[in-house]
């Protein structure tokens, strides 16, 4: 009892706190110090005859409310209008995503429009989209896909900016910065905001210093069409596939900071905790995919440390905060610093109370570090949660549209999920 009490449960406290605060707060602080003065090669595609084939990769499913910014938009790229075929698969969509898909197609000639029938989940379309698109590439070594969410307003110059570094044949994936539409926010929109552009910079840090993003922003990113592959359809998180699929066969993923695309963030804790959920419940499949790449001695120290460092730690955050407060409870009869350590925990959970309290009384009023504490606690929450479901089964890539601030919601009925069904593309 006396080992237990004065080397493993402090051990267990102490442990489980550096490793949070490793991630949390050492990592980037060390990558901002690496990265300083440092930028991305400038060695980039120029002039239009440079610019390789782009094909642009959506699904969509009911997303009327958005559908018309983001095409307009991407019709008004810079890019050669030539060398940029943008596929859609709708999967199964019953409100007018259809319609504006096929009134856009007026204006360009190279977009294509499938509608699936049933519900297929994105992985399947775009597994579908990308075998499509590749027999039509004149020179398929040069050409990219760019993936694209329904809701990503594009900037003039994004597929420009993307393009321009696959003139290096070392780089395989270049993810965009994913900027927020809207600089005032409602619910937890400030927490969700300050989160992606916290992660804009470590992503863009790691591929300055060893080109290898722990996972491009799903909502717009360009990779080479000769390194993609299938995303297996029991997945459901593609994009971090993807991007440790581009790193394992050797090739370089980067983000451009200048690569700018526009997405209004989710401000309702509910909505995030279910898409943030499902993602966990997808990253944990991802782990177990890549689980032997990830050992130091199958890939290089640069990508084993960063994604432990980024991603692995952050996932299994909740059993790190469990075994915490585990530690600190037991302690806490023996030391007035545990018995600190203690209530301060239990007075975190206190204050994410607080802010649920606060947001349901009459205009929604909260104090902004409370809103951050629940923000941190529910996130953490929705990792477990994806952790059980990984563990219980494969899932679906079967989706239903984030609710995001400024964007209606769409009531188009979700139908049912059949992991079982092969794409089946009804008509274009």
């Amino acid at each position: 009892m006396t080992f237990f009490l004065s080397f493993f449960l402090p051990l267990v406290f102490w442990g489980c706190f550096a490793l949070l605060a490793h991630s949390y707060v050492f990592y980037p602080l060390l990558l901002a110090l690496l990265a300083r003065g440092k930028t991305l090669p400038p060695d980039r595609f120029g002039n239009d005859d440079e610019l390789p084939e782009l094909a642009v990769l959506m699904a969509v499913y009911n997303e009327e409310a958005v559908l018309g910014e983001t095409l307009d938009s991407i019709l008004a790229s810079e890019y050669p209008p030539e060398k940029m075929h943008i596929w859609i698969g709708s999967d199964g969509s019953t409100d007018r995503s259809d319609a504006i898909v096929r009134s856009c197609r007026e204006r360009h000639p190279n977009l294509r429009l499938t509608v699936f029938g049933g519900r297929n989940g994105k992985i399947r379309i775009i597994n579908q989209l990308a075998a499509e698109a590749a027999e039509r590439f004149a020179d398929p070594d040069s050409a990219l896909f760019v993936l694209c969410d329904a809701n990503v307003v594009w900037t003039p110059t994004l597929a420009r900016r993307l393009a321009g570094h696959f003139k290096r044949r070392e780089v395989g994936l270049v993810g965009a910065a994913v900027m927020d539409k809207i600089r005032r926010h409602a619910g937890i929109g400030d927490a969700e905001e300050t989160y992606i552009g916290r992660e804009n910079l470590v992503k863009y840090r790691e591929g300055v210093l060893w080109g290898n993003v722990m996972g491009a922003f799903g909502a717009c990113y360009a990779m080479r069409a000769s390194l993609f592959s299938p995303v297996p359809t029991h997945h459901i998180v593609d994009d971090f596939y993807l991007t440790l699929q581009c790193l394992e066969n050797g090739s370089r993923a980067i983000v451009d900071l200048e690569a700018v695309c526009h997405e209004a963030v989710s401000t309702e804790i509910r909505e995030e905790f279910r898409r943030k959920s499902r993602i966990a419940t997808g990253n944990f499949q991802n782990f177990q995919r890549f689980r032997r790449f990830l050992r130091p001695w199958n890939s290089n120290f640069a990508t084993f440390f960063a994604f432990w460092s980024h991603k692995g730690l952050r996932w299994f955050g909740p059993f790190l905060l469990l075994g915490m407060m585990v530690a600190a409870a037991g302690l806490a009869w023996f030391s007035p610093f545990y018995l600190l350590a203690a209530i301060g925990l239990a007075g975190s959970f206190g204050l994410a109370g607080l802010d649920a309290w606060l947001n349901r009384r009459e205009g929604g009023r909260h104090v902004k570090l409370f809103r951050f504490i629940r923000y941190f606690y529910s996130m953490n929450a929705a990792l477990f949660l994806g952790f059980v479901r990984y563990c219980k089964g494969p899932g679906t890539s079967v989706w239903e549209p984030t609710k995001r601030e400024g964007v209606p919601a769409s009531d188009g009925p979700a139908g049912s999920p059949r992991p079982d069904q092969a794409p089946r593309p009804a008509r274009r």
